[in-house]
């Protein structure tokens, strides 16, 4: 009877998710249309880059509450380098960015950003919950003060392209975020890092005791976390052709339940990236499928509420006997 209930609990992603594209395709005739495929699949790209991130770090028994504002505030980075570079008046200076300059930088305060969440968390001893919190508020006034609260727009074709460009048959975007799931199932899968993180969520301390450096691996896994909302905010941005102030909201939320949904467990050390690409796929289908019916915003927000504590109790209940 157990393994009759792990084997369909290991499955229960892909088959609600065929329920769901099934159950949609009756309720509005526009949700089988390649233009809503091609549409949902970007829109879950930027999710699953964040997603992936978020995988990593609950994986070690942490969370991120400041992703959004991560995303947010790197988006803003490359959209103001590429379009006012930086003005330095006491030396009458000016440095102009190229695209590969300013996608770096943005990429680069993404990793800074990532990296203080773990330092605070691992040397300071403040909770991720609270660390990651306090970093939300941060980064969103940054964004804030780089942007001066206006969006900033018309940052160039070649920018513009990785948001709206396809190569060979598909958007820019849904490669960017295949190539990212295959680099994180390598390194959960084939690498002693990706050991390291399993083992630090399912015991830290039988992980430090068998000489894992506790510290290390969590400042690095927050970087990447940082790195990938970063790469989601370039996503983001060039798709718009524009920077906004308000980017990201609620993309914790979205990241969080694409984790939980895809069968990762909030205390850590249990969990995979495909599960996650699966409760991204389920969290696009069912944003899509709301508003294609004409669902109130609001309504959405209870509804992926309810579907996040339903994910929860049903993990709670497959593994209720470890």
């Amino acid at each position: 009877m157990i393994q009759q209930r792990f084997k369909i609990a290991k499955f229960q992603s892909l088959i609600a998710l065929i329920l769901m594209c099934v159950i949609l395709s009756f309720l509005s005739d526009k949700f089988l249309t390649s233009a809503n495929g091609w549409n949902v699949l970007r829109q879950i790209s930027v999710n699953i880059c964040i997603s992936v991130g978020m995988t990593l770090i609950i994986l070690t028994a942490g969370i991120d509450l400041s992703v959004g504002s991560v995303l947010a505030f790197s988006g803003a980075i490359v959209a103001g380098l590429l379009k006012f570079g930086i003005a330095i008046p006491t030396y009458d200076l000016y440095i102009g960015f190229t695209l590969l300059g300013g996608l770096l930088a943005g990429l680069l305060v993404g990793a800074a950003l990532g990296a203080f969440n773990g330092l605070v968390i691992t040397k300071f001893k403040v909770p991720p919950f609270v660390a990651t919190l306090a970093m939300l508020t941060i980064a969103r006034g940054f964004t804030m003060l780089w942007t001066k609260g206006y969006p900033i727009s018309s940052l160039g074709k070649e920018f513009a392209y990785i948001g709206t460009g396809w190569f060979l048959g598909m958007p820019v975007l849904v490669w960017i975020a295949a190539l990212i799931v295959i680099a994180a199932i390598i390194l959960t899968n084939r690498t002693a890092f990706g050991k390291y993180i399993y083992a630090i969520g399912g015991n830290e301390s039988a992980a430090k005791l068998s000489g894992i450096n506790i510290d290390r691996v969590k400042i690095w896994v927050y970087t990447l976390a940082g790195i990938l909302a970063a790469i989601g905010g370039i996503m983001v941005t060039s798709r718009l052709n524009s920077a906004q102030p308000n980017a990201g909201l609620s993309y914790e939320l979205d990241s969080i339940a694409a984790v939980v949904i895809g069968g990762t467990s909030l205390s850590g050390g249990r969990g995979t990236i495909g599960g996650t690409v699966l409760g991204a796929m389920i969290i696009g289908v069912l944003n899509n499928g709301l508003v294609l019916m004409d669902v109130s915003p609001f309504w959405q927000q209870v509804v992926k509420g309810g579907v996040i504590l339903l994910a929860v109790m049903i993990d709670k209940a497959n593994h209720k006997e470890e």
